[in-house]
């Protein structure tokens, strides 16, 4: 099959890879040492990255930051909502400041880190390999660089195993896939940068903290994102599962500039309302196409070559040398000796030795071998844990988007009498898109109440001019 062809396909997967729950093999493979540097300022010990993925951490993390914005939030509530006199202090303020300074450049310096590992692990669908080749490179986190050529988990036998045998010779050590073999996304950084991404989403809980000492409420929705972050940057990262890579890369690049955001208020600098816009369109996006492409990885299957090389050897009769009549010498007298003593045994030992020779033929022959996105449960379980976490929000999402629409198209109709004279339907919807991404945001992040003063530039309390009109043309203020 050329490298033009059907090389990709859509196919069901395997019912076997939706057992639950997720075993315990393989074990994560951490990633291996390297020189200092700014992008590597220090390493992983071995035990400390199979200690922090271990379920009982994100658990029991999960588990008490729930309880403790539950309870928070019923003290705030006691209080009529006062913020807590520590939010009144310089101390407070600079933290706020820090806080989101810290969270900025860590999350730019995650991207950048991702970022150069995928330009050095996927491959370009331009290239020899075609589309196959990308989706190998995707779908694939270990072994040696090349289509065909990733050594993989495989369930049925328990082991590691690859369709390239020599993948295996070079790439295996210690019984599992070499840390140090370059050309795959989990060494080129996904397992250094992604293992300390995941915990960044222990101390991101702070958000939510930093609201609550504001006397403000932690929404439900807020509680269940930072949760279920911990939860599923664990999952993909505890069992390598493929689309990880994206919930590391693309929301460390949002929260850079999120949080980049927050510190340009906090200084006072004015940010144009149509870059906050784009920023929260942007973190509803990756909810939405986040849940889509994980989910597209359980049913993608490719097609790679694999080249096998045999060796193969056949007896070539060898004819014995003549015998020199000519001029005899003392090899040859001694050679008529032992013929006239021991008879023709001399000539046959001579004929099996050269029978015996054998040559050898290398053959090689290319098959093409149908490989699965995602081969392994844990894996699966990983993906699909991603797609139930983020269903909620997308749900939320769509719900804020009829009403809206709905408000929206109603007050049109009763400033003009008509419907839809003064906006169009496409209108309607983009600013109702926008509102609902607006409301998702609140409810997620705590918007504007990351703010050290809880003010967007001085403006929170100006008048939005995407609020739908009243009756009588006023635009609407919200305090």
């Amino acid at each position: 099959m050329a490298a033009s062809g059907f090389s990709i396909m859509g196919a069901m997967p395997e019912p076997s890879l939706f057992s639950f729950p997720p075993h315990g093999q393989p074990a994560p493979l951490p990633p291996a040492s390297a020189d200092l540097s700014i992008m590597r300022p220090f390493n992983i010990p071995d035990k400390v990255f199979a200690a922090a993925l271990d379920p009982r951490v994100p658990l029991t993390i999960a588990a008490l930051y729930a309880v403790s914005a539950k309870a928070l939030n019923k003290y705030n509530r006691s209080r009529n909502k006062q913020p807590w006199s520590i939010s009144k202090t310089r101390p407070f303020r600079a933290f706020v400041v820090l806080h989101n300074v810290f969270l900025a450049v860590y999350s730019a310096w995650t991207f950048w880190g991702m970022l150069g590992g995928m330009r050095r692990s996927i491959v370009s669908p331009t290239g020899p390999g075609g589309l196959a080749a990308t989706a190998d490179s995707f779908c694939r986190l270990h072994g040696p660089a090349g289509l065909g050529r990733s050594i993989y988990y495989n369930e049925t036998t328990g082991d590691w195993d690859s369709a390239d045998p020599s993948s295996m010779a070079s790439g295996m050590v210690a019984g599992n896939p070499s840390n140090l073999e370059s050309g795959r996304l989990w060494n080129e950084g996904l397992a250094y940068y992604g293992w300390i991404f995941y915990l960044s989403k222990f101390y991101e809980v702070l958000d939510t903290f930093i609201i609550l000492a504001k006397g403000k409420f932690s929404s439900t929705l807020q509680t269940y994102h930072h949760a279920g972050a911990m939860l599923c940057m664990w999952a993909g990262m505890r069992y390598m599962s493929a689309p990880i890579w994206m919930f590391v890369l693309i929301n460390s690049f949002i929260h850079s500039l999120m949080y980049t955001y927050y510190t340009l208020t906090a200084f006072s600098i004015k940010v144009p309302m149509g870059v906050k816009r784009t920023l929260t369109t942007m973190q509803i996006t990756q909810f939405l196409v986040g849940a889509s492409y994980a989910m597209a990885h359980s049913f993608v299957t490719y097609i790679a070559p694999v080249t096998l090389s045999t060796i193969t050897s056949a007896p070539v009769d060898v004819p014995a040398a003549p015998a020199d009549s000519v001029l005899p010498t003392a090899a040859g007298t001694l050679d008529s000796l032992k013929k006239l003593i021991f008879g023709s045994v001399t000539k046959d030992a001579a004929a099996a030795v050269a029978g015996s020779v054998k040559e050898q033929t290398l053959t090689t022959e290319t098959l093409y071998v149908a490989q699965p996105c995602i081969g392994t449960a844990n894996e699966t379980f990983a993906i699909w844990l991603n797609v139930l976490y983020l269903a909620p929000l997308t749900y939320l999402f769509v719900s804020f988007f009829i009403a809206s629409y709905v408000k929206r198209s109603n007050a049109a109709q009763k400033a003009n009498g008509k419907p839809h004279r003064r906006e169009s339907n496409v209108a309607l919807a983009e600013k109702a898109g926008w509102d609902a991404a607006r409301g998702v945001e609140r409810e997620v992040y705590g918007g504007e109440n990351m703010l050290v003063d809880g003010q967007a530039n001085g403006s929170a309390s100006a008048v939005d001019d995407d609020e739908p009109p009243k009756a009588n043309g006023k635009t609407r203020r919200r305090a």
